[in-house]
């Protein structure tokens, strides 16, 4: 399996300026990998193409092998007609309780299961969200900024475990998180400033699993590399 994207471009059917111009790349399959960028330079529009949520492109997105891609993003919002925990035992496929159970500790949701989605803070809403997605079969998780409102110690927490847990899945996370993105992600694909003239490479990130230890000089180098490419 692997994802690969040649010469993309798309446009949005109201606009004449492209979000997306003369993009290629490639990911191996599977790893737990990341799309970076400032804002507005087509990060979340590529997750959709990528998702099938959009259409009107040009170019190719290959995704043999990948039987089933997810999207996850930040703000989707749940129905508000029944508590989380009911709406998560509703959405378990069968044989699932136990991972759904060890989902709801790692992402330490316990305690709120009893409460309505619209009385969550965002952080929770966010991580209630994103454990349903992670419930279900699929081959790519596409995550666009799920664990945004989530302090920094439970979001590496969660990343790691995901990592463990999920080790034969592909994940394209998307965040604003330039520390989090070059430790915990493998392929990064970088979307350069338009006004630079820039296009996309992909960086090599640090892809740190359970028990690492960090390597400081190491990371920042991988920083600086992501920053000089934007």
């Amino acid at each position: 399996m692997r994802l690969e994207c040649n010469n993309l471009n798309f446009t949005y059917p109201d606009s004449d300026v492209p979000v997306i111009k003369s993009l290629s790349f490639s990911m191996e399959t599977p790893g737990f990998n990341a799309v970076f960028g400032p804002s507005g330079v087509g990060k979340t529009s590529l997750a959709r193409l990528i998702a099938k949520m959009e259409s009107n492109f040009k170019g190719n997105i290959d995704t043999r092998g990948m039987d089933t891609i997810l999207y996850s993003y930040n703000l989707e919002r749940l129905p508000g007609w029944s508590s989380t925990g009911n709406h998560l035992d509703r959405v378990t496929p069968e044989g699932k309780q136990p991972l759904k159970d060890r989902l709801i500790d790692i992402f330490e949701l316990k305690n709120i299961l009893p409460a309505r989605f619209s009385k969550l803070s965002m952080g929770q809403q966010n991580r209630i969200n994103l454990v349903r997605y992670l419930l279900q079969d699929f081959s790519l998780l596409i995550m666009d900024e799920s664990l945004a409102n989530v302090d920094e110690k439970l979001r590496e927490s969660i990343i790691l475990s995901i990592k463990n847990l999920f080790a034969d899945k592909m994940f394209l996370y998307i965040s604003h998180n330039l520390m989090e993105v070059s430790g915990f992600c493998r392929d990064i694909l970088v979307f350069g400033k338009p006004s630079g003239n820039k296009g996309c490479s992909i960086i090599q990130g640090r892809d740190y699993k359970k028990g690492y230890q960090p390597d400081k000089e190491a990371l920042d180098r991988t920083m600086l590399e992501i920053m000089n490419a934007i």
